[in-house]
């Protein structure tokens, strides 16, 4: 599938939520907001999913356009 930088940045942005950052998770636990903290991150990634795949279906809605 051909890309556009959007979905590049919102791609990139998700693998980077998805992987353990071990010092960031070990500083939520000392001060005691780790559950907190992979909520906010769950609900990040969530949104994050919904908006990369509005930005495709607007890719291929435009892409659509451009070949007709």
């Amino acid at each position: 599938m051909n890309s556009n930088a959007k979905i590049d940045a919102l791609e990139l942005m998700l693998t980077d939520l998805r992987t353990r950052n071990e010092p960031i998770r070990h500083k939520a636990a000392f001060r005691g907001c780790q559950p907190e903290f992979q909520a906010l991150v769950s609900r990040l990634i969530e949104q994050l999913e919904n908006e990369l795949l509005d930005e495709k279906h607007r890719y291929r809605e435009a892409s659509r356009s451009v070949v007709s």
